[in-house]
Parts: structure tokens; sequence; C-alpha cells
């Protein structure tokens, strides 16, 4: 039997918890063991958290939807008090929280046990997950690929069957990412839809968003039910659902209006994979009886990447800033790798007006692509301009400490500008290319519309599932 909890997504799993026919003990020994024996091929998981999680496990755990199933942190944002926060630097790697994130705390409260922290690039900053204080993760569909980042640790862990589902974070495609790169279902929910506090009001005026990477669907909306809702003292709040995201799982969308979007705005080109991806999708929603149009997404690429760029950069500026009052000095420059200084060098020579200018144009090219939803309910684009690329990618050179940065724009030049407009989006793994790495497809839905992101999803599962499409490592 416990080979088999491996196959079975979280909420199956809570429902043998609570029919009696397993104990959260052995779920979560299992899950151990798939670590132990799976880890040293892929550095998913760099931070065991074992003897609380069996201790966890024997205790009166809350009566939440997941009680007793196991679950990991990605090692950003998600604070565990008493236990150790590096987010991926040589910085933080002696950091331990004294509180618990309110995200983990309503984890906690959901009944999850978890079971370690994952890798994740330093300070979430690439879209590869490859910390020179951890060390490369590994893609299960190919040990010599990048998992995506910046939640690659997660992605990795759920698409080898260690835990279902796994906690990530996004502030420019890092849950889609990794989701696309790794076969998953990956869901960034609406600006402010989950907590950030204590700490955080919003981060990065609004780019960073809070949820998890799945293996279905179902998951997806049931611990985001659990998860979301306002907390106190939260800047803004997103729209409220109309009832529980688990209900539109199984409801039925409508005929919907999709925009077939395979011409990046950014004004980067594509991938052939990736647009046979998007195209492939669209097909399979035109057999459903939804109607797809192409179209293009008419914004400036070049403003749109400098005032990313200046976001970013400013933005992690701002965070070692932050985290020098938390640790009690400032990081020493061998402290951090070569793309964060560059990085942090650049943010921190902009100035307040330049950074207010460049939320200004984002916010004015929010307005551009919801205008679009006058036309249409759902936008389909590629996931990522390329399918997942060799580690060591996006590694510094001598001569260009930012050229990760630079060659990031290639590798992802759709996502970033949903972070921007706030909206909510998913990557599904509907399609597999001819090297046999999966290649995702990104929807994207009005702002606050995740039921309509959930009903079309749902949808897509039943009529292409993938729960059990594996990777060779899966075993």
């Amino acid at each position: 039997m416990p080979e088999e909890f491996s196959r079975l997504d979280a909420t199956a799993l809570a429902e043998l918890v609570k029919k009696g026919e397993a104990s959260p003990l052995e779920l979560v020994d299992a899950a151990i063991e798939r670590i132990e024996r799976l880890n040293p091929k892929l550095n998913a998981v760099i931070a065991p958290m074992y003897d609380l999680a069996r201790a966890t496990a024997k205790s009166d755990l809350p009566d939440g939807p997941f009680k007793g199933v196991p679950f990991l942190l990605k090692d950003l944002q998600a604070a565990y008090a008493g236990f150790p926060m590096t987010c991926g630097s040589r910085y933080l790697k002696d950091f331990i929280p004294d509180h618990d994130s309110e995200l983990t705390a309503r984890y906690k409260r959901a009944g999850l046990i978890v079971v370690g922290k994952t890798n994740t690039p330093e300070f979430g900053i690439l879209p590869t997950t490859e910390p020179q204080l951890h060390g490369a993760s590994r893609n299960p569909w190919d040990t010599t690929r990048t998992t995506g980042g910046s939640s690659g640790g997660s992605a990795a862990a759920v698409a080898a069957g260690m835990v279902p589902m796994a906690h990530a974070n996004d502030g420019g495609g890092s849950i889609r990412i990794p989701a696309s790169c790794c076969g998953l279902f990956g869901m960034k929910p609406t600006r402010a839809r989950n907590p950030l506090g204590p700490d955080f009001g919003d981060v990065f005026s609004g780019l960073v968003a809070e949820h998890a990477v799945t293996r279905t669907v179902r998951d997806s909306a049931a611990l985001l039910d659990a998860t979301s809702g306002l907390a106190p003292g939260d800047p803004y709040a997103a729209p409220a659902p109309e009832r529980p995201f688990l209900d539109e799982v199984t409801a039925d969308p409508g005929r919907l209006r999709i925009g077939l979007v395979t011409k990046a705005p950014t004004g980067a080109g594509v991938h052939a994979d990736c647009i046979a991806a998007a195209e492939d999708a669209a097909k399979l929603c035109e057999s459903m009886g939804h109607a797809v149009e192409e179209t293009e997404i008419a914004i400036p690429g070049e403003m749109l990447s400098q005032a990313f760029l200046t976001l970013w950069s400013a933005g992690n500026a701002w965070m070692l800033e932050s985290l020098s009052y938390a640790i009690g000095r400032k990081a020493k420059p061998e402290e951090l790798e070569p793309l964060t200084q560059a990085l942090v060098e650049v943010g921190s020579r902009r100035t307040a007006s330049e950074y207010l200018l460049a939320v200004q144009m984002l916010q004015i090219f929010s307005r551009r692509v919801a205008a679009m939803y006058e036309r249409f309910d759902v936008l389909l684009t590629p996931t990522l301009g390329e399918p997942p690329v060799p580690l060591g990618t996006f590694d510094a050179t001598p001569e260009d400490a930012m050229h990760g940065m630079k060659r990031a724009v290639a590798f992802v030049p759709f996502t970033p500008l949903f972070n921007a407009t706030g909206q909510p989006a998913m990557s599904a793994p509907l399609y597999w290319n001819a090297e046999g790495l999966p290649v995702g497809s990104h929807f994207v839905g009005r702002f606050g519309d995740e039921a309509t992101l959930f009903r079309l999803a749902g949808q897509l599962e039943r009529a292409r599932p993938w729960r059990d499409k594996l990777p060779p490592i899966f075993g």
C-alpha cells in the first residue's frame, strides 16, 4: 500500500485517513521513504523535517480538508517557526524565523503535515532552480534539464511522487514555469487571493502570489479554498468567490470565448514546440464546444520588459535591505551570487520616480489587457518560450553577471505580464514534445475569476487526463 500512496492525489489521501484506511503516520513515513530514495537523484528537498512530521502525525491534528496529508514548503517566503529559511542564499543559511507566516498557519489548520522544505534559486530571482548554496534541482523527466523556477524543487518533488502537492509562489511565473517543465498543474491565483502576512502586505507592488503546484485540479482548488481570504491588516483583497473553488472543478464552464495568443508580448521568439502545445490546446478547447479566435496582446514589448525589470531589480534591492533588519547585518558580497549582486546594484540606482513610473506603465498595460476581456473570457498562450532547457543555461559568466536575467527574457516571455496585471493564470500539462518533455499551455482569466479557470481546467483534465502520465524516475 505505501507505494500506492505516491499515485494518489492529496484529496484521495485525505479520504483514506478519514475512512481509517491509512493513518497520518503511514502517509508521512511513505513520503519520507520516497524522498530518501529519489531526492539524491533530483535534489528537490533541501531541508528535511522528518522528526517534526512524525511527531505531528501522531498528534491531534486539525480536522481540515487535508488532515494527515504530507506536504512540502518552498524555502522562500513561507516561514515555519524554529526551522531555517535560506531563500536559496548563503546570506540566510543560519536564519531561523521565530514565527509562522500566515500561509503556513493556514496549511497547518488544513491538516497538512510539513515533511521538509524545497529548493529555490537565490531569492527566487531566476526561472530555474540552481542555487549555489544547495545545488541544482533536476527535472524528473530528464535530469539534465531544468525544473523551471523559482518553485522548481516543489515541482520536482510532486512530479516524482514524493508528495501529492507542494507550496509554490509566483512573481514572474514561478508556479506556472515549473508546472510546465515538470508536467504538473499550476495555478497562480488573483493578486491578494492568498495572504502574504504577517511580514508583507504585498511584494514587488503586487507581482507576487502564493499557492502550490499539484498533480490534479481538484487539489489546487480545495487547497485554495483552505488558504485564501483576507488576513487582518492586509492592504487589499481579491474579490470574494461566489462559492467554493472546489465546486467549480466539476461545473459546466459553458461556451467560452478563448483568445489564442502565440506571439509573445515582449517580442521574443517562441519555440515551435510551445506554439504547437498552445495550438493543440486550442483544438482541444474547440472540440469541447468553445470558440477560439487568434489574437495578439497589443502592448509595447520593450516598455513592458523595462518596467518589469525596474520592479524586479528595485524589489530585490528592497528585499536585501529588509532582510538586513531581520538578520542584524547587511549581506557580505561573498554571500550573494553574482547575478543577485548585479541585480541589487541596478535596483539600488533606481530612483523613487523611476519606480513609480514603472508601476504606472504596468498599470496602463493592465488596463489594455483587461479590455481584451470584453471579447474573450479566457486568453490562451504557451506557458514558456521554450521547452525545459539544459541545466546551466542561466549561469552567470565572468563577463556578464546579468546573463541569467537576459536569458530569462527568451524563456519566459508570457507569464510575467500576468503578475503585473494580477490576473489568475494556470499552466495545464496537455502536451509532451518529441523528446518526451512536458510543455504547458497557459490560460489566463479575468481579474478575480479563478472560477472560470477551474471549470475549464476540470473539463480539460477529464478530456485529456494527465495524472497517470508519469516521468521515468517515478518507478
